[in-house]
């Protein structure tokens, strides 16, 4: 890939990529390289970014909060590619009724059978927390794809987990991420319930468990509590929608919290529900898997922030934050030849590799899932 503007997110300029099958080998001003079957892409200038890690997508479909015919549809290759996303956490959420670990896992494995690079938590909202191997500890130990777990609280749907079952839950995924060399983490739905972090900060201060144990997303549901947890040392994730409006809060939340601290990812595919003061259902919709890169646009072109700190909440930060960097969420040699190509001032995504395969070209996905249309 020649004449290429970099962002590998910090700005390198004009350089030059070699990829060879699925790894970047090179970054240089210029590199002489000739091999019989090279392939040779004139980028023409164009920005070149790392492809974007979305690390909460209900990849299974979401919702169900308005009975069965409110479900959301699970997603699709090309929504993905859409979005610009090469990396994927997927997760279940308030309905682990109709939907299980099993599918989810079935779908993670699938998505990597596509091209993608994809990962999921075992768990739900519920708890006992539903799993495969009928242990959360032995899903994250043993099977590749789970890298942590889901729980709910401070939410009206929460399954009343009490702060003992949840400092177990925590010390489970912890050791369970030492045995199997994994992030081992505790993804938390963070409500706007009365409660906030409370439970978490007790367990932080009364037991040996690690601040980035814990995974809180949905940020804007208590800004407060969310900064209190950066500035002891945690990781916090918004949720990208709307994109302008995500963008203007989070532009202001990073410019108080630790550099490093703050990702964000899409909620695609699930949905989207708006409750009255009652915790009555008054409107729902689904988010989209466009989310995160929309909001790292907006970051950059509405909120002013210099491209290389609008990229770092879905590339560098959340790359550290799931243990994956530098595979993940850097242009480097040896890393994941994980990369989106730019078009115009607009931003507008022109072309996505992942793992060096090319997924978009000219703004529009050329590949498909099995039964896509």
């Amino acid at each position: 890939m020649k004449n290429g503007d970099v962002y590998a997110p910090e700005h390198i300029g004009k350089a030059d990529i070699l990829i060879c099958n699925d790894k970047i080998v090179d970054i240089a001003e210029h590199i002489d390289f000739d091999y019989p079957g090279t392939e040779v892409v004139d980028l023409e200038g164009r920005k070149v970014i790392p492809g974007v890690i979305d690390q909460h997508i209900h990849v299974t479909g979401g919702g169900g909060e308005s009975g069965f015919t409110s479900k959301v549809t699970e997603v699709g290759l090309s929504d993905l590619v859409r979005g610009g996303v090469c990396t994927v956490v997927g997760v279940l959420g308030t309905d682990s009724i109709s939907r299980n670990v099993e599918s989810l896992l079935a779908k993670v494995k699938a998505l990597n059978e596509e091209g993608l690079t994809a990962y999921c938590y075992t768990g739900s909202y519920d708890y006992p927390s539903p799993t495969v191997t009928g242990s959360v500890g032995r899903d994250i130990a043993l099977i590749d794809e789970v890298i942590g777990v889901k729980i709910c609280i401070s939410d009206h749907r929460y399954a009343g987990i009490t702060r003992k079952e949840l400092t177990k839950l925590a010390a489970a995924a912890r050791v369970a991420g030492l045995v199997g060399k994994k992030p081992g983490v505790v993804h938390i739905h963070m409500g706007a319930g009365k409660k906030g972090l409370k439970d978490v900060f007790k367990i932080i201060e009364k037991t040996d468990i690690p601040v980035k144990t814990f995974r809180p997303t949905h940020a804007k549901n208590n800004l407060k509590d969310m900064m209190k947890l950066a500035k002891m040392g945690g990781y916090v994730d918004f949720t990208a929608s709307p994109p302008s409006g995500c963008a203007a809060i989070m532009k202001e939340f990073m410019a108080e919290a630790p550099d490093g601290s703050v990702t964000m990812s899409s909620d695609s595919n699930g949905s989207m529900p708006v409750w009255n003061e009652k915790n009555e259902l008054i409107g729902i919709k689904a988010a989209e898997s466009t989310g995160v890169y929309e909001t790292m646009v907006a970051l950059h072109l509405e909120q002013g922030l210099p491209l290389e700190e609008a990229l770092k909440p879905c590339t560098v930060n959340v790359a550290k934050a799931l243990n994956l960097y530098p595979r993940k969420g850097c242009l480097k040699p040896d890393s994941d030849a994980d990369i989106l190509v730019l078009d115009g001032d607009e931003l507008k995504l022109y072309e996505m590799y992942a793992k060096g395969k090319k997924m978009m070209a000219e703004g529009k996905p050329i590949v498909k899932g099995y039964f896509e249309k």
